[in-house]
């Protein structure tokens, strides 16, 4: 499968905060999602994707989504920061990644970096998850939410996850019982997933958008972090403090295209004025 560069830059996207399991991998990366894996890099061609699963990962990388409008929204709100960020961070593409992989996934982000957060992954991966083989490599699944479910807070705390062991075990007893829902919850609206995702043990306001926008796809959905404020304050001279007024202004001012917004702008203060 070889999909155009016009609107996808596979690095750009794969770097946006969004995804912890993929490494390099010859010409580009292989990349990881639930039990299935794909090996993507970009030539003269465009974006080439090897895997067994062409079906899920079309869908995984947004492929059937029109990114050209998107970034034309983007640009038609004449706004400087927002305008800089998609031209420059017109190739990421919001993933539509797996939802339990994601619940769990920004639960361990919270507070942390994210190599650390890819190691912890990684980690849950290797001695929980089902070990396959793809082009000559082995790769774990994430694991099901059986083999969660039924670990000890202690062997969470070995893999790393200290204060969050709690977290992911009360969660997977809870998903493995059925009294969470996460079917159910893609259903509902983003205002009242939200709710719902912070009622749970361990997940806050920014946990919360981030499981929302990366795992159910609801794009009018705005995280705010440390990079995502500095934008507000720095470039669009805000006066808010709170970061839930914060996300309600992005959110009220950019609709359905929020969550796009978000990435790009994220993209534009963390990866380009950090380096100066």
């Amino acid at each position: 499968m070889i999909v155009s560069k016009d609107f996808f830059n596979l690095q750009d996207t794969l770097y946006s905060g969004q995804i912890f399991r993929f490494k390099p991998f010859k010409q580009g990366f292989l990349i990881f999602s639930k039990d299935k894996v794909c090996y993507a890099f970009e030539d003269e061609n465009g974006v080439n994707i090897e895997t067994d699963d062409e079906k899920y990962f079309y869908n995984f990388f947004d492929l059937n989504t029109d990114y050209k409008s998107i970034v034309e929204g983007a640009l038609n709100e004449n706004i400087e920061v927002l305008t800089k960020s998609a031209n420059i961070g017109k190739g990421i593409r919001i993933l539509k990644q797996d939802k339990v992989e994601m619940f769990f996934s920004f639960i361990i982000s919270q507070n942390n970096n994210i190599k650390r957060i890819q190691s912890i992954i990684e980690k849950l991966c290797v001695l929980l998850g089902e070990k396959r083989e793809f082009l000559g490599q082995t790769y774990h699944a994430f694991p099901l939410i059986e083999r969660l479910a039924n670990e000890s807070i202690e062997f969470f705390k070995g893999v790393g996850l200290g204060y969050r062991a709690e977290y992911i075990k009360e969660n997977a007893v809870k998903l493995l019982k059925g009294e969470i829902d996460l079917e159910f919850l893609g259903n509902l609206e983003r205002k009242e997933l939200i709710e719902r995702l912070i009622s749970l043990k361990g997940i806050g306001e920014k946990v919360a958008n981030c499981i929302a926008l990366f795992g159910f796809n609801k794009t009018d959905t705005f995280p705010v972090d440390t990079w995502i404020e500095k934008v507000y304050k720095e470039n669009i001279k805000g006066s808010l403090t709170d970061r839930k007024k914060i996300a309600n202004y992005y959110i009220k001012r950019f609709g359905k295209n929020a969550g796009y917004y978000q990435q790009y702008l994220f993209y534009y203060k963390r990866s380009i004025e950090k380096r100066g």
